[in-house]
């Protein structure tokens, strides 16, 4: 499907979405549509007011839903009440609320007869039980999100619930639509709760003991936002059927690895302190074979490299003082 001029809708538009306009502008879609559910995230959208019209709205009411949808071609649905790790292990009941969400969209869009609906969906679907031994080298391809299921809290069910509604949702009433499973985003814009703009702010702000979560002995797949933007848009110009798709790295990096790399790029060494706190799985990695089949996609960034770009966008664009009072919250996401 052709994005140009299609009148096009972005929900929970922050971090990704911010990304995602200014590739859309460049496809010359007709309208962009953007519905958060605060003002919060608005100063990272400054630069394409020109472009979208914004709209501050509960779409978990489905009569918002509605009328969000209205006159819409082609829905990008990355809205959903997350945070890093912290978050999704500390505050289920919040992100609970995501089933709510997302069944509200979907079936707006089934009423309102949209041209297509790509979802934002996570490596969180995936269950907990193979994602255990950091001494196997394991690759999570999209059938292993299968019986018996073991989704990463109310969050990973939430997801997972949602790619269900769809596929359903397709096969009974022919709705059309793109599912994309997240790895570990981080990039420009990204919040500190999750692991890598963290790590990031605490460097920023000088934490010594610079306290790392866990043993550093996870397993993770960072994945630079421009790569997933651009699998983003891929998966609605090539998916029809509600496949999910793995859009992530297959670099295989521990946490510990990840803080270094930070550290010496910016040229700081203090005490490293493992702390108790949530960790998630112990080795989650993408396996993005799939995407490379059906969309022609794989990541252009290494983690070095979009490392680099992140580094310079957070130390450019922070007040140190602000990061200092408010590191703790910052980091839960709350």
């Amino acid at each position: 499907m052709a994005l140009n001029n299609k009148k096009v809708l972005i929900t929970g538009a922050a971090f990704i979405g911010a990304h995602l306009i200014s590739k859309l502008i460049d496809k010359k879609v007709s309208s962009i549509r953007v519905v958060n559910l605060t003002g919060r995230h608005k100063d990272n959208l400054k630069e394409y007011y020109k472009y979208i019209e914004f709209y501050q709205r509960d779409l978990r009411d489905l009569g918002a839903a509605l009328k969000s949808l209205d006159g819409i071609d082609i829905v990008f649905h990355l809205a959903a009440d997350h945070g890093g790790r912290g978050y999704v292990d500390l505050y289920q009941g919040n992100t609970a609320s995501n089933f709510l969400l997302d069944g509200s969209v979907f079936y707006a869009a089934l009423k309102k007869n949209i041209d297509k609906i790509f979802y934002a969906s996570s490596g969180c679907v995936y269950p907990n039980y193979l994602q255990k031994n950091i001494n196997k080298k394991i690759i999570l391809n999209e059938t292993m999100a299968s019986s018996p299921y073991d989704a990463d809290n109310a969050y990973g069910w939430a997801k997972l619930m949602g790619e269900f509604t769809l596929k359903a949702y397709n096969k009974d009433f022919g709705l059309k639509s793109a599912i994309g499973r997240f790895f570990t985003v981080y990039g420009e814009k990204a919040s500190e709760s999750h692991a890598v703009i963290g790590t990031i702010a605490k460097a920023f702000v000088r934490q010594n003991p610079f306290k790392v979560w866990g043993n550093g002995k996870q397993i993770r797949n960072w994945t630079y936002v421009e790569d997933i933007v651009s699998g983003i848009i891929s998966a609605v110009e090539k998916i029809d059927n509600a496949t999910a798709v793995n859009l992530g790295t297959m670099e295989r990096i521990r946490v510990i690895d990840m803080v270094n790399q930070v550290l010496n790029y910016v040229d700081y060494h203090p005490q490293i302190e493992f702390v108790d706190m949530p960790t998630g799985p112990m080795n989650r990695v993408a396996d993005n074979a799939l995407a490379r089949k059906l969309l022609g996609w794989e990541p252009k960034y290494e983690f070095k490299n979009g490392l680099k770009k992140t580094v310079e966008w957070y130390y450019s664009s922070k007040n140190k003082e602000k990061i200092i009072k408010q590191l703790d919250k910052l980091l839960l996401g709350i």
